[in-house]
This record gives structure tokens, sequence and C-alpha cells, in this order.
């Protein structure tokens, strides 16, 4: 237990706090800039399980704030690259490594057993798909995103407003950090903040972060914090997010990609449709339509649109999850 002296010395850990986290078993949904910092936070303060997903793999791009990463990781699985640092961080803490997306039609299975999950994939597909799993399994989860210099955290789920209720709109555009840029403090300080998040919630602290938010602006130096506890649940349930295991038959889907831009489409009875097309389009009225683009952000537009004209059962793919 030396280990951990300087943290369970507190008296709102202790003891039985540190059991508590020795028994936790958290979900982590991203190892790049995020993940970075908070994954050996976590291991280091003790945390008994995690269950680690990440499809991508470490490039040279990435060492300036992917801190957990070496030159000997590029062209490595990050998932197993950082199962691998976090070991030798500390052993008593079992990292299990999927070196893979974590998709919508997955998403229920994993979290099977799961205490809390904390979203570090930065990516708003990924983080609406998480919320609408977790809010009705009572599951908290924490969520945080950066970009150049800005970002934030928050808390959601379990005893707080879901991710919708704070965003019920999903966005339709916006930038990220291939095509904007970031820099690492930025992402490592919003990494720290979601494993202080997380060890708070996994001890009961009080006040709980939960229905919290924290902005960060390291621009003009402004740190805001407000709490959302309020939120209301959206009237009716959001469009969902799918992937290939999840679509039927009876589907109507509208890839909204050009040819020149996806020469292969998800699937064989694919409708090829741009943005500006869809308009002028007759929707059918008795097939769900699945909007497909790469991210998803096209989709959640084009979503937009057709709920205005009446078209409920809908659902998008964001191809580059599949």
């Amino acid at each position: 237990m030396s280990r951990y002296q300087r943290q369970s010395m507190l008296p709102e850990i202790g003891d039985a706090g540190q059991q508590r986290l020795a028994s936790a078993r958290v979900l982590v949904v991203g190892a790049g800039g995020l993940g970075s910092t908070l994954l050996p936070l976590l291991v280091g303060a003790g945390v008994g399980f995690i269950k680690l997903y990440d499809g991508d793999v470490v490039e040279l791009h990435n060492l300036h704030r992917q801190t957990l990463f070496g030159m000997a990781d590029v062209g490595h699985s990050k998932a197993v690259c950082a199962q691998r640092a976090l070991a030798q961080r500390n052993p008593e803490s079992i990292v299990e490594a999927h070196p893979h997306t974590l998709r919508a039609s997955m998403i229920s299975h994993a979290l099977d057993g799961i205490d809390i999950v904390i979203d570090a994939a930065d990516n708003f597909a990924i983080t609406y798909q998480l919320s609408d799993v977790c809010y009705p399994r009572h599951i908290p989860l924490v969520c945080a995103s950066v970009l150049g210099r800005t970002g934030y955290v928050g808390s959601f789920c379990a005893d707080a407003p879901s991710y919708r209720a704070l965003f019920p709109q999903l966005p339709t555009a916006s930038a990220n950090c291939n095509t904007a840029g970031v820099m690492g403090p930025a992402v490592a300080t919003l990494g720290a903040l979601q494993a202080q998040m997380a060890l708070s919630i996994l001890l009961q602290l009080k006040p709980s972060p939960l229905g919290c938010m924290i902005k960060c602006d390291f621009v003009e130096w402004h740190v805001r914090q407000f709490r959302f506890d309020d939120a209301e649940e959206p009237a009716h349930p959001g469009v969902p997010f799918i992937d290939l295991q999840l679509l039927t038959p009876e589907d109507c889907i509208i890839d909204l990609r050009s040819v020149m831009e996806a020469p292969t489409s998800i699937a064989d009875n694919v409708l090829r449709l741009l943005p500006d097309e869809l308009a002028a389009w007759q929707a059918p009225e008795e097939q769900r339509i699945v909007l497909v683009c790469a991210s998803g952000m096209r989709a959640a537009k084009a979503a937009q649109a057709l709920e205005q004209r009446g078209h409920c059962r809908l659902a998008i793919i964001a191809a580059n999850q599949c």
C-alpha cells in the first residue's frame, strides 16, 4: 500500500477509498492525446481494471501530445502500446487492450460489468453513442474535447442528465485536431481533468462532478465551470448512430459521399445522393432512412433536414468508424 500512501492519507479516501479504486472497472475509449494523460493517472491511482478501445496506430505526428508513446511505437497499435506502457507503471492495474474501434453494435456488451465510462476519443459520433447506452443503464460518462487551445470536460448520465440533454442537436459543422491543430499541454490538461472527475466519481466524493462541465480557454486564460443538473432530456429520442451490423434489409441507405470520395460504399443496395440533392429527393415513408458519410457530420445535417420534413425513422453511419 506504500504505492498509494500519498493519496490514501487523504481523509476522504483512506483505505476504504483505495479499495474502492482497486475493485473499480473502467471503460476507456481512446488512447490518443486525452488517453495518454488520463490512463497513467488512473493506473497510478490504483484503478484495478481498465478496458481500453482504440483502433488507431501510433503516428509520428501524434508524439507531440500523445506522451504515452515513443519513437519505437510508431506504426504499432495504440491500445497495445498503451497496455505495455501502463503495465510498466503499475502492474497491479489490469489493462485489457482492444485494438479496434468500439462500434455501435459492440457498446452494450462492452459496458457489461463496467462502473464508469471515459470518452477520450474526442469524436462527437462516439460521444452520442456512449451517452445513448450509458444513460438508461445508469453508468457515469466522463467526456472531453479539445481543439487548438480550448476545450471542455464534463460528467454525464448516472445521476446527471445525458449528453443529449445538454446537446440535443447533433453538430452540423466542426473542425478537429487533424484539420485545425491542437497544443499538447491543452490536451494534457483536459485529460488530467477527466481523470480527476472519474476518480472523484468512483470514490463518491462530494460535491459530485456528475452534472458539471468545465470549459478551459488557454487563449484568453479563462476557466469556467457550470452545472447542468436541471437540463431536460429530449422529448423524443435523438437520431441514433449505428454500424453495418445494425442495418436491416428493409433500410433505405443514402450515401452522401461522392463516388470520387468513396468509390466503394458500405453496402450494395445504396443510393448515392450529394447533400444538395437531398431537398429534391422523395424519401420513402415506410422505410428507415440510414444516412452515411465519413464522420457523421453531413449525415447529421441531412437528418435535421429530413426531420423537418416529417421523417422520424432515421439513423446515421459514420463510415470512418466502420
